[in-house]
C-alpha cells in the first residue's frame, strides 16, 4: 500500500474546485428556480444533496491528513468544508480517529447509532425496546441527520458554555481573585476534550450561524431554511447510511477487547460497498472501505487503484451492493457471547431457546 499513500496537491485542489464551485452555483440556481416554482427544485436539490455529501467525504480525507500533503492546508480546507456542512471538523475528525483505532472492538466503539448488547436490550421493558428500535429505523436517518449536522454542534457549544460558567462561578466563590487561565486549566469539560476542539467548535459556530443570518436576510428566511433543511437532512442521511452499512452487516467482525485484532477489524469489520460509478464519485470512493481502514493516509483518489492492487488479499472481505443496504439495518444489537451482530428477531429467538 505504501506507493498509494503519497498525496497529490494538484489532484486534491481539483477535487475541492469541482465540488465547491458546482455546489455554490447550485445554491444560486435553486434559489432563482424556487422563486418561480418550488415544484421545479427537486432535481437541483438532489444534486445539492450529492455535492454536500461529497463535501463531507473530502472533509473526512482532510481529517486523516490525506487529501493534501500539508497538514496546515488539510486543516484549513477541512475547517471550510466543515462550515459548508455545519459540523466542526476538528472534533469530528478526532472522534473518527477513535473509530479507526478501535474498529471491530465493540467493547469500546459501537458506531454512531450507539448500539447496545443483546443482554441490555432483552433487559429493557417492551416500551423501551420499541423506542430503541424506532430510533434506529432507517427513516430516522433524516431527522437524525438534521440533528447531527444542524442542531447538535450548536447545542454542544451552548451546554458547554453553561457548564463552564458553573465551574467559573464555583472557582470565583472559592477564590475571588482566581484568574481566567487558572479557571480554564482546572476545568474538566463535558462537551469537548481539548482546547483546540473548543476553539474549532466556537469558530465553526460563529461562521455557520453568521452564514445562516446572512443568507436568511439575503433570500428570505422561509426560502433559505426550506431548502437548507432538505439538503442537510438528506445529505447527512446519505453519509450516515453509508457509514453504517460499511460496518453493520451480517457476519461483520464485532469482537470484545480481549482477543481483538485491528487487522481483522479492518478487513472483516468493514465492507466493500459496490455503488454505481456516479455515487462512487460523489462519495469519493469511500466504498473501498477495507483499504481505507488498513491505511487511512491513502487519499480517496488512490483508493481504487490500491484496492485493485491488493484485491487478491481482500478476497475474503464482505462485498455489498446497493440492493443489500436495507438488510444491514436489521443488525442493531451486539451479542457479546458470540462476538457477532444480531437482529432483534435473532436475539429474541435465542433468548427463547435458552429459556
Amino acid at each position: 500500500m505504501a506507493p498509494y499513500i503519497r498525496s497529490n496537491d494538484l489532484w486534491a485542489t481539483w477535487q475541492i474546485v469541482n465540488t465547491l464551485v458546482p455546489y455554490g452555483l447550485l445554491w444560486v440556481a435553486v434559489i432563482h428556480v424556487a422563486r418561480v416554482s418550488i415544484w421545479l427544485t427537486p432535481p437541483l436539490l438532489v444534486l445539492m444533496v450529492l455535492f454536500s455529501g461529497r463535501c463531507f467525504s473530502l472533509m473526512h480525507d482532510c481529517g486523516h491528513q490525506s487529501l493534501f500533503r500539508s497538514k496546515r492546508v488539510n486543516r484549513g480546507l477541512g475547517f471550510l468544508l466543515g462550515v459548508v456542512n455545519a459540523i466542526p471538523q476538528y472534533p469530528w475528525s478526532r472522534g473518527h480517529a477513535f473509530h479507526h483505532k478501535h474498529n471491530g472492538n465493540w467493547d469500546l466503539y459501537r458506531g454512531p447509532s450507539a448500539l447496545v448488547s443483546t443482554e441490555t436490550f432483552l433487559a429493557m421493558s417492551p416500551l423501551q425496546q420499541g423506542f430503541y428500535q424506532f430510533l434506529r429505523h432507517p427513516l430516522m436517518l433524516f431527522p437524525g441527520g438534521f440533528f447531527y449536522l444542524v442542531i447538535k454542534p450548536r447545542v454542544a457549544l451552548l451546554l458547554g458554555l453553561i457548564h463552564f460558567s458553573g465551574h467559573a462561578l464555583a472557582c470565583l466563590k472559592a477564590d475571588l481573585g482566581c484568574g481566567l487561565s487558572r479557571i480554564w486549566s482546572s476545568y474538566q469539560p463535558k462537551y469537548w476534550y481539548t482546547t483546540l476542539e473548543f476553539q474549532d467548535l466556537v469558530l465553526n459556530n460563529l461562521c455557520v450561524v453568521s452564514s445562516w443570518f446572512f443568507l436568511s436576510s439575503l433570500v428570505g428566511a422561509g426560502l433559505f431554511w426550506g431548502l437548507y433543511s432538505v439538503v442537510m437532512a438528506c445529505s447527512a442521511a446519505l453519509f450516515i447510511c453509508i457509514f453504517f452499512v460499511q460496518h453493520n452487516f451480517k457476519d461483520s467482525y464485532a469482537h470484545r477487547t480481549e482477543g481483538w485484532s485491528s487487522l481483522t477489524g479492518a478487513i472483516d469489520g468493514t465492507s466493500l460497498l459496490q455503488l454505481p460509478p456516479i455515487l462512487n464519485w460523489f462519495t469519493a470512493d469511500i466504498g473501498f472501505h477495507n483499504i481505507h481502514h488498513l491505511c487511512s493516509r491513502i487519499p480517496n483518489y488512490h483508493l481504487r487503484a490500491c484496492h485493485l492492487r491488493n484485491a487478491a488479499l481482500l478476497s475474503g472481505a464482505t462485498t455489498l451492493t446497493a440492493r443489500q443496504i436495507p438488510d444491514c439495518f436489521a443488525f442493531i444489537l451486539w451479542d457479546r457471547n458470540s462476538d457477532s451482530l444480531q437482529s432483534v428477531s435473532q436475539a429474541r429467538a435465542l433468548a427463547a431457546v435458552e429459556a
